[in-house]
């Protein structure tokens, strides 16, 4: 198999049975059958349960879905905004390709615009207050909808100087605590160190932040030449987020374990607000009945770039050329509604 132009030796033997998608489909099958309803922030209801906890071993299998497609290249290109940009500014991921993040930017008027999810009364006319990031109604200041046929329904100023980004948060929380810095150094010089937190939950930023971290703590084991990650996440999109959320951490492990002369070990996965959208249970019912039809496909193998032991000089453009699946198939494509 041929990659960036050069020939790559694969033994399918090596292929093992998928997992993923099996904890997966079981996962959104329980909260269908005991999911509480919910109202919630965004508008649309949700079905939620404790998510509980997931052992993934990406040593021996890459943790993609295959029930629905995944873009790898976005998840890819989220990740390292996060972890080697280090930024805050959306315009990083629009510029490769991915818009993920647009929804959630904070405008050039500094402030942050939420929408409402039902779309058949638009009036292009009404007005919100504009709350500062502590809830308070800032006199005279009103926004409408930048949106064509959806309704504003808040509005948060957050400063102009923010414009273009989701402010304290995700990317910005990691350049400016040094945490990763201070795991890779560690992996590097003190590889049984038991302080290996990364922690994107910073108290002093929440109120600052246009979305406090999902996935909010990442936490890293040296065991017998492996590298194990302990990943928490406070509130999962099932249909939406997870799947990238899990490939996502599966790649961090491994690029940190390849830079460290390591072999990726286990990820091990902890949820706790596990939810689906009410309006996306019929995806959900596609996806299920597709995994009940088709079983099981071969799992995919991860290849990294073997020139690069560096972290930061993994490819980030468009392509994210030094990462890539081999043999990846799946059963097509299921667009999910995403609820702001």
């Amino acid at each position: 198999m041929e990659i960036n132009g050069k020939e790559v030796e694969v033994n399918r033997k090596d292929a093992v049975v998928r997992d993923f998608d099996k904890q997966y489909c079981e996962l959104l099958k329980k909260i269908l059958e005991e999911g509480e309803l919910f109202e919630n922030r965004t508008g649309v209801d949700t079905l939620s349960i404790p998510g509980g906890g997931y052992v993934f071993d990406v040593g021996n299998e890459f943790p993609i879905l295959e029930s629905k497609k995944v873009i790898l290249r976005k998840a890819l290109s989220e990740l390292l905004w996060i972890y080697q940009a280090q930024t805050n500014d959306v315009s990083w991921l629009r510029e490769r390709g991915n818009d993920i993040w647009d929804k959630w930017a904070v405008d050039s008027d500094g402030i942050y615009r939420v929408y409402e999810a039902d779309t058949e009364n638009y009036d292009g006319d009404k007005e919100v207050n504009v709350r500062d990031v502590d809830g308070n109604i800032i006199i005279g200041m009103k926004a409408k909808s930048l949106i064509e046929g959806k309704n504003i329904k808040e509005a948060k100023f957050f400063g102009k100087e923010y414009a273009g980004t989701i402010a304290k948060s995700y990317g910005y929380t990691i350049g400016e605590y040094k945490r990763f810095d201070y795991v890779r150094n560690s992996l590097a010089n003190y590889p049984n160190d038991r302080r290996m937190v990364i922690s994107l939950w910073q108290d002093a930023d929440l109120r600052m932040a246009v979305l406090p971290p999902c996935v909010w703590s990442n936490e890293y084991k040296v065991y017998k030449g492996t590298l194990n990650c302990f990943v928490d996440q406070r509130s999962a999109d099932v249909p939406v987020g997870l799947p990238f959320n899990v490939s996502q951490y599966a790649i961090l492990m491994s690029l940190l374990a390849k830079e460290a002369g390591l072999q990726p070990g286990k990820l091990y996965y902890n949820i706790a607000d596990a939810h689906i959208y009410v309006n996306q249970i019929d995806g959900i019912k596609e996806q299920l009945k597709r995994f009940d039809e088709q079983g099981d496909l071969p799992a995919p193998k991860l290849w990294l770039n073997p020139e690069i032991d560096d972290f930061f000089k993994f490819d980030n453009s468009r392509d994210c050329n030094d990462v890539k699946l081999i043999d990846y198939k799946h059963m097509g494509k299921i667009k999910f509604p995403i609820s702001q």
